[in-house]
């Protein structure tokens, strides 16, 4: 009796190791994108994102994507019904009217998480 119980424990535990350590499907990443849309990969590290200003055209889909190198982070665009975190890393959207968007960090990140700024222009 004793032989099946500790056998079950191990299996058991074996199981939730297994579980713990599975990856999420590429499926679920990019589900909300279109292969043949702009993409726009912004890479977050500690206070600043990698560009100061991303361009994108106008009536396109673009597919935004969230890098976070250092530091955990989240991004909200002004204007565009676009927020990425860790759990939502990409998400495609088509952008009708031209201009200049705000692009912030959304998460307290830090001292510097006011000034984590950058701009998104359509054209």
């Amino acid at each position: 009796m004793k032989k099946w119980i500790v056998s079950a424990a191990a299996v058991g535990m074996i199981f939730a190791l297994s579980a713990c350590g599975a990856k999420e499907s590429p499926k679920a990443e990019q589900a909300n994108s279109n292969p043949a849309a702009q993409q726009v990969k912004l890479v977050a590290t500690n206070f600043q994102f990698d560009q100061k200003e991303y361009k994108v055209k106008k009536g396109e889909d673009v597919t935004f994507s969230l890098e976070n190198k250092q530091g955990m982070h989240a991004v909200q665009i002004s204007g565009v019904n676009v927020g990425l975190d860790n759990n939502n890393k990409t998400k495609t959207v088509k952008i009708d009217k031209a201009g200049t968007y705000d692009i912030v960090c959304s998460l307290p990140c830090g001292q510097g998480h006011a000034t984590m700024k950058s701009t998104l222009v359509v054209e």
